[in-house]
Protein backbone atom coordinates (compact mmCIF):
# COMPACT_ATOMS: atom_id res chain seq x y z
CA UNK A 1 0.00 0.00 0.00
CA UNK A 2 2.79 2.52 0.71
CA UNK A 3 4.44 1.39 -2.23
CA UNK A 4 1.41 2.36 -4.33
CA UNK A 5 1.21 5.97 -2.83
CA UNK A 6 4.78 7.04 -3.30
CA UNK A 7 4.50 5.84 -7.46
CA UNK A 8 1.37 8.00 -6.90
CA UNK A 9 2.89 10.98 -5.66
CA UNK A 10 5.34 10.71 -8.22
CA UNK A 11 3.30 10.25 -11.11
CA UNK A 12 1.15 13.17 -10.02
CA UNK A 13 4.57 15.37 -9.30
CA UNK A 14 5.63 14.43 -13.31
CA UNK A 15 2.52 14.79 -14.52
CA UNK A 16 2.12 18.39 -12.60
CA UNK A 17 2.58 21.61 -14.79
CA UNK A 18 5.96 23.24 -13.94
CA UNK A 19 5.69 25.69 -11.06
CA UNK A 20 6.29 29.39 -11.74
CA UNK A 21 9.31 29.75 -9.80
CA UNK A 22 11.48 27.24 -12.49
CA UNK A 23 11.66 30.40 -15.00
CA UNK A 24 13.60 32.08 -12.74
CA UNK A 25 16.25 29.59 -12.58
CA UNK A 26 16.87 29.37 -16.03
CA UNK A 27 20.29 31.29 -17.16
CA UNK A 28 18.49 33.49 -20.20
CA UNK A 29 21.18 35.60 -22.35
CA UNK A 30 19.78 39.14 -22.05
CA UNK A 31 21.57 41.16 -23.61
CA UNK A 32 25.22 39.42 -23.52
CA UNK A 33 24.60 38.86 -27.75
CA UNK A 34 27.38 41.56 -28.10
CA UNK A 35 29.91 39.17 -26.89
CA UNK A 36 29.06 36.96 -30.17
CA UNK A 37 31.65 38.05 -32.96
CA UNK A 38 30.64 39.15 -36.37
CA UNK A 39 33.02 40.05 -39.42
CA UNK A 40 36.61 40.07 -39.24
CA UNK A 41 37.92 40.06 -35.53
CA UNK A 42 40.13 43.18 -34.56
CA UNK A 43 43.25 43.94 -33.83
CA UNK A 44 45.73 45.86 -31.70
CA UNK A 45 46.72 48.85 -33.40
CA UNK A 46 50.74 48.14 -33.25
CA UNK A 47 49.69 45.06 -34.99
CA UNK A 48 48.09 46.56 -38.05
CA UNK A 49 49.03 50.57 -37.43
CA UNK A 50 48.05 51.41 -41.36
CA UNK A 51 44.24 49.86 -40.72
CA UNK A 52 41.97 51.60 -37.87
CA UNK A 53 38.76 50.25 -39.04
CA UNK A 54 40.22 46.65 -37.96
CA UNK A 55 41.40 48.45 -34.87
CA UNK A 56 39.98 47.79 -31.66
CA UNK A 57 37.32 50.27 -30.35
CA UNK A 58 39.39 51.57 -27.23
CA UNK A 59 42.57 51.45 -29.48
CA UNK A 60 40.89 53.96 -32.08
CA UNK A 61 39.74 56.49 -29.29
CA UNK A 62 42.79 56.56 -27.63
CA UNK A 63 44.95 56.52 -31.06
CA UNK A 64 42.39 59.77 -32.13
CA UNK A 65 42.66 61.72 -28.85
CA UNK A 66 46.55 61.87 -28.75
CA UNK A 67 46.42 62.50 -32.27
CA UNK A 68 44.34 65.30 -31.83
CA UNK A 69 46.28 66.42 -28.75
CA UNK A 70 49.59 66.45 -30.19
CA UNK A 71 47.65 68.48 -33.18
CA UNK A 72 46.14 71.10 -30.76
CA UNK A 73 49.95 71.32 -28.91
CA UNK A 74 52.37 71.97 -31.47
CA UNK A 75 49.59 74.58 -33.25
CA UNK A 76 49.88 76.57 -29.68
CA UNK A 77 53.29 76.51 -29.65
CA UNK A 78 54.18 77.29 -33.48
CA UNK A 79 51.90 80.38 -33.33
CA UNK A 80 53.10 81.72 -29.77
CA UNK A 81 56.76 80.75 -30.48
CA UNK A 82 57.83 84.40 -30.54
CA UNK A 83 55.61 85.82 -28.25
CA UNK A 84 58.05 85.14 -24.78
CA UNK A 85 60.97 87.30 -25.87
CA UNK A 86 60.64 91.06 -25.49
CA UNK A 87 62.95 92.72 -27.85
CA UNK A 88 63.69 96.59 -27.30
Amino acid sequence: MAAWTVAARRATNMARLPSPTTPSLLHRRGLAGAADHHGPPKVNFWEDPMSPSKWKEEHFVIVSLTGWGVLFYSGYKFFTRGKDKNEE
